[in-house]
């Protein structure tokens, strides 16, 4: 059989804040979804914009951190692979594909949520304060 590769990387903003969740088992869960922004040219040369959805899925110590860290309109870079499932509902087959994720990368700093203490974070740098040039 010839081997595959299902590798998958993809960085956008987290649609609404994520519940994590605890199975029977013990095992920790976090679901949420991400708007993938592209832009492209129609066939009248102009540009346009679209945003498409992933759903994630992370487990373990990553749905921790991610709890941690995540929260509505956060910044994510993502690696994992695609996973599809199949059910039944109502008498109807369905599918879905989403993203399993085996690293998030967090791009932008936030303090973890529920944090009772706010670390201070330095003032951004004025570069025009720079006595040379950048």
């Amino acid at each position: 059989m010839a081997k595959s590769l299902n590798q998958v990387i993809v960085m956008g903003n987290v649609t609404k804040h994520p519940e994590l969740k605890q199975l029977p088992s013990g095992q920790e869960v976090i679901e949420f979804s991400l708007a993938l922004n592209r832009s492209y040219k129609d066939a009248k040369d102009e540009w346009q914009e679209a945003t498409d959805y992933v759903d994630v899925t992370a487990w373990g110590k990553l749905a921790l951190q991610c709890s941690d860290r995540i929260t509505r309109g956060s910044r994510v870079l993502v690696t994992g692979r695609l996973q599809s499932r199949k059910w039944e509902k109502d008498g109807i087959n369905r599918t879905k594909v989403d993203v399993l994720a085996q690293d998030v990368t967090f791009l932008e700093y936030s303090e973890p949520v529920g944090a009772e203490e706010a670390k201070s974070r330095p003032d951004p740098i004025d570069l025009s304060e720079i006595p040379f040039k950048v």
